[in-house]
């Protein structure tokens, strides 16, 4: 193994909560052992990504229901193509070299996967996408 491998497998977090078992997908597998611990690594960027999306965005998300905020986030990893490629970079650019090449052969169904966990992760944090003016007042 390179320094590189090591260094980016060593600093993932664990997830004890997803099982792997040999009735598993190969798809299944990865999403498990290198999807979800890269966008859980990577939690804090995809916040602070989303945020500078919103504000780019003439901010119309803060004034919205939390059921149009989730509309809006869906909306945006789905139909947003540049700011779902950015999306994709953040977690792709963790990959080994291996896993890289695991991905490319069959990408298309994996970004579905990645893009369902990032997806997730920033409809958990929702609370956190307030109007700045508001955070700074507390």
């Amino acid at each position: 193994m390179n320094t590189r491998q090591l260094n980016l497998e060593s600093i993932r977090p664990e997830i004890s909560t997803d099982t792997i078992n040999d009735n598993m997908s190969n798809d299944e597998r990865f999403q498990n052992l290198v999807l979800r611990p890269i966008v859980k690594l990577q939690n804090d960027l995809l916040i602070e990504v989303f945020k500078n999306y919103v504000n780019k965005h003439k901010n119309s998300f803060y004034d919205l229901t939390v059921e149009k905020k989730i509309n809006y986030i869906e909306n945006s990893i789905q139909r947003d193509i540049k700011f779902r490629n950015s999306l994709k970079g953040i977690v792709i650019g963790l990959f080994t070299v291996e896993e890289y090449l695991t991905y490319i052969q069959n990408s298309s169904a994996l970004n579905k996967r990645m893009m369902g966990i990032v997806k997730d992760r920033l409809i958990s944090n929702i609370q956190l996408f307030e109007r700045p003016e508001f955070l700074s007042a507390v």
